[in-house]
């Protein structure tokens, strides 16, 4: 090879190098480009979409775990106003959402509508007993005529059906309903459960924009809820905290809608987490979501007894009596983020962060929630009375915690791996292909760059005239 025709290799060397590594560094906008509309398509609620397939299916298993305080003191509270004793059991374990969704309809303006069947059925491998198992938990009757009625009037009832402040009922009757001997009715905390249905909801398809996907347009057929007297608290806000729109960014609150507590919420970016290989952003809710209206002034409308809440001042309460039409507080489980009040009223509460909070592990590309534990608390209020006869030696009104609830739900191995293939797998194949083109395109022009520069600075050969003598 001549010194022009290795010249020649390196140059060419050096310019294909070049074109490589640029080709390498344009496709990475348009893999981006393209990435970001493949997942646009498949996170559209539309016949056909992945979102569509995975917000239809009933194959990830959601339950909900409870966990019921016992009263070890019933008779000391009702002779001498002793504060409750308290030891909780748990988890009592059901399997619920396993009924798909009903009455799916797609509306001319890009939304769909459905209702969501309740079931529950009991699963006895993840609880620490059965569903005869007896506690003795607060008289859910009389804690409600207490506040709703009267109290001469309720003193009358409970005398009659010789009713006391404390009862003892079994795990599923506490549950899901018994006959009151007080009221004559069936009675509850989820009574009536099966065989009912939450909504119906309309929610946006994100067919015209992408960043509405899953918002709620219509609960019940309202836009608005009509509990809390304030157009900001009565907001339907966010979607039903099982997917957001794609391209999460960190900074921004997700907001969803809970129809159990009668409000829309939001959740903040904690950190990114592991979950079976992928990487999700794991959302939890604040303190200030819970806050007194002193510390937090956008609560004011949802604190609606200021004696209760000691002219509201009271954190980590939430009032859901117009809601529900029946006297019931919802806070996060033992009371985390409520006021000392509320811990101290009862004895045997140990708030703990790890086991009460509430949080969302969000997939930031596809906006699908991977999974999530929804911990809340349902407790109810009893107080002194000088016309009720079991409550005289009462000294103070009590939030009494019946039970507290987590609603979870967890990727499965089979699902992780098929996600990791259609979307993480072909990324990091696109991301890669990417580099290598830059790589490379980057090594073959720097090597034939330094080779062109080591052959032009080489000395020419001189040759010297052979002498003959």
């Amino acid at each position: 090879m001549t010194c022009c025709d290795l010249k020649c290799g390196l140059i060419t060397g050096t310019v294909l190098g070049a074109l490589i590594a640029v080709l390498g560094g344009i496709l990475i906008p348009v893999g981006n480009m393209l990435i970001k509309n493949t997942v646009h398509k498949e996170t559209v609620l539309e016949n056909g979409t992945l979102a569509f397939e995975t917000w239809t299916s009933v194959d990830i298993a959601i339950h909900r775990q409870f966990w019921l305080f016992d009263v070890q003191n019933a008779d000391d509270v009702v002779s001498q106003g002793a504060k409750p004793v308290l030891v909780q059991k748990g988890p009592y374990t059901y399997k619920t959402r396993f009924i798909p969704k009903k009455n799916i309809t797609f509306n001319d303006n890009y939304t769909v509508s459905f209702v969501l069947p309740a079931g529950a059925i009991f699963e006895p491998s993840m609880s620490v007993g059965t569903e005869e198992d007896i506690f003795t938990t607060l008289n859910l009757a009389v804690a409600g005529v207490y506040s709703l009625l009267g109290h001469k009037f309720a003193n009358l009832l409970i005398q009659r059906s010789n009713s006391s402040l404390f009862q003892n009922r079994t795990v599923k009757e506490l549950l899901w309903g018994y006959k009151d001997p007080m009221l004559g009715s069936m009675l509850g905390v989820f009574y009536p459960y099966n065989d009912t249905f939450d909504g119906p909801y309309t929610v946006f398809t994100g067919k015209d924009d992408i960043n509405k996907v899953a918002t709620i347009e219509r609960w019940q057929g309202e836009t608005s809820l009509s509990y809390w007297n304030d157009s900001y608290c009565n907001k339907i806000n966010g979607t039903d905290g099982s997917s957001f729109h794609p391209f999460l960014d960190k900074k921004e609150p997700l907001f969803f809608f809970v129809s159990d507590i009668c409000r829309s919420i939001s959740a903040e970016y904690e950190g990114t987490v592991d979950l079976k290989g992928i990487d999700v952003y794991r959302y939890m809710l604040p303190p200030e979501a819970l806050a007194s209206p002193a510390e937090n002034p956008d609560n004011q409308c949802f604190c609606t007894d200021p004696v209760i809440t000691k002219n509201c001042t009271m954190a980590g309460l939430l009032d859901l009596t117009a809601c529900r039409g029946a006297p019931v507080y919802i806070s996060l489980p033992h009371f985390l983020y409520g006021s000392k009040d509320l811990v101290q009223g009862v004895i045997g509460l140990n708030p703990n962060f790890d086991e009460h909070s509430i949080f969302m592990d969000v997939e930031p590309i596809t906006g699908f929630t991977m999974r999530f534990a929804k911990r809340l608390q349902l407790n109810m209020l009893y107080g002194p009375s000088d016309s009720i006869v079991i409550l005289n030696k009462i000294k103070d009104y009590t939030i009494f915690p019946i039970l507290w609830v987590n609603e979870t739900a967890g990727l499965d191995d089979e699902t992780a791996d098929l996600f990791k293939k259609e979307l993480v797998g072909r990324m990091e194949l696109l991301e890669g292909f990417q580099i290598g083109l830059i790589v490379v395109g980057l090594i073959l022009f720097a090597s034939c760059l330094i080779g062109l520069i080591v052959v032009c600075m080489k000395p020419k050969n001189t040759k010297l005239p052979l002498v003959v003598k």
